[in-house]
């Protein structure tokens, strides 16, 4: 890739980052809201864990709390609704005007997408967090290694929730209406994400079709590394898998938006 093209991906995630930013109000009610679904969902998986006796799956009530409140700050930049800008692109026929870019397509909305996940974090995902750590309390990581594998974890994760809506939503270039396939995969991506619960508690079966998908690489592995629940090799592992995903979902958008381009017809005066 060339400087010129660098720097206008750099260009266009600050963008993102600036367009979200306009959205305050917004960032605000989505924090309430992440704080309000956080004590409920921290009282049911405490209540969980004190009723197997104080250790369900390896969680206990401090660490069931980081996985509960680090999964809240992180629901904002790894955006599990299903929905992606190319989807309402592609069936408006403003996708050609992609095309006509001297850019690849995937890549600029990947980079604006991350600009988008880095503002939510800080008005939304941070603050979440906090509130969790002063009302409940939650165990972290006391080294720096944690942190450092956490924030590429994350941001491999944004990527791959990013790339995942982005090849399905390039449905549209066979089918006129997508709702259908971006609402059943905002339904499957949260609950195999581990947004529900830690993909750690389902049952063999659940958790081996889980892990045959790219979904627990979305949200579960970031709150693994952060928290500290896997580190060393483990960690190296997981940000490994997380990658595969990436490359591979990211290979698919690019095989779809090929074809799909060849049966692109825009039509109007």
């Amino acid at each position: 890739m060339r400087v010129a093209e660098l720097r206008s991906l750099a260009l266009l995630a600050r963008a993102g980052f600036r367009r979200e930013s306009t959205y305050l109000l917004a960032m605000m009610a989505g924090l309430f809201t992440n704080v309000v679904f956080g004590f409920i969902r921290a009282s049911i998986l405490l209540a969980a864990v004190d009723s197997a006796g104080g250790q369900l799956v390896g969680y206990t009530r401090d660490t069931i709390s980081a996985y509960v409140w680090l999964s809240q700050g992180l629901i904002g930049a790894v955006m599990l609704t299903g929905t992606a800008e190319i989807g309402e692109r592609v069936r408006t026929g403003e996708v050609a005007v992609d095309f006509l870019r001297p850019l690849d397509v995937q890549a600029a909305h990947l980079a604006t997408d991350l600009g988008r996940a880095a503002f939510t974090l800080i008005p939304r995902g941070v603050p979440s967090v906090l509130v969790g750590a002063v009302t409940v309390g939650l165990v972290m990581p006391t080294s720096v290694q944690p942190y450092l594998l956490g924030a590429v974890s994350v941001l491999l994760g944004v990527s791959l929730s990013f790339l995942t809506r982005f090849a399905v939503n390039l449905a549209g270039f066979w089918i006129i209406e997508t709702r259908g396939v971006t609402s059943l995969l905002a339904v499957v991506q949260g609950f195999l994400s581990g947004l529900y619960v830690p993909v750690h508690l389902f049952p063999g079966w659940l958790g081996a079709l889980a892990a045959a998908t790219p979904f627990p690489s979305i949200l579960q592995a970031p709150i693994d590394v952060l928290s500290g629940r896997v580190t060393g090799a483990d960690g190296l592992r997981v940000v490994a898998v997380q990658l595969v995903w990436v490359v591979a979902v990211a290979v698919v958008g690019q095989v779809l938006i090929r074809t799909g381009r060849r049966r692109l017809e825009v039509q109007g005066g």
